[in-house]
């Protein structure tokens, strides 16, 4: 049941995440969760701080997603062989890994605007690297540290994308409301969050 819930929840959230958020007719216009983090930097009223946004909450989901994921692969009540293991661990390194701003180099990544992803970078490469140890850490204590985790996934970017609703609409001169992918990342995540809440059935001889 754990395991079900694990890669079922991890699909749907990583799924929604780069899904659309913003849906156009022209694939152009077709924003996705990831796309979100770059483009409120360029509209005006958050240029001028006319709107409020914290940024790098737009990339919490991708946190939330990859950290279940690596604290998840050797945890004996995933029960996850090689076989699963290794795409498990491969999904939290490509979570991980979009962390990473376009057009980077290593100088960017130290730049005030990209510290908190960097940081966030880094921090889940070392738990990945160390992450057959850290499934010694108690259950409950990993389940917390998720459910954290995913409430601030959810609200976060939700809440920033749906202040820069106007303006976009603006934008596109048409009204907008959020497409099928916040949805579904939210549903993917609350299930990754329950995977951990669950307990695991006992082994049958």
């Amino acid at each position: 049941m754990n395991r079900s819930l694990l890669l079922l929840g991890l699909l749907a959230a990583l799924t929604g995440y780069f899904a659309p958020w913003i849906d156009h007719r022209a694939a152009g216009l077709v924003i996705t969760g990831l796309d979100l983090g770059e483009i409120v930097k360029f509209l005006p009223p958050v240029r001028t701080g006319a709107i409020q946004l914290w940024r790098p909450g737009f990339y919490a989901p991708l946190v939330a997603a990859s950290a279940a994921a690596l604290l998840a692969a050797y945890r004996r009540e995933f029960r996850l062989g090689p076989w699963l293991r290794i795409p498990v661990l491969l999904a939290a390194l490509i979570a991980a890994a979009n962390l990473v701003p376009p057009a980077w180099t290593p100088a960017r990544l130290l730049e005030p605007e990209f510290r908190v992803q960097t940081s966030a970078l880094v921090t889940l490469l070392v738990a990945l690297a160390f992450s057959p140890f850290l499934a010694l850490l108690p259950l409950r204590a990993a389940a917390l540290l998720i459910a954290l985790l995913t409430i601030a996934a959810i609200v976060l970017p939700i809440y920033s994308v749906l202040q820069v609703l106007p303006v976009l609409a603006d934008l596109y001169r048409q009204a907008l409301a959020l497409a099928w992918g916040p949805w579904l990342m939210t549903v993917g995540l609350l299930i990754l969050s329950l995977a951990y809440w669950i307990p695991p059935r006992a082994r049958t001889v």
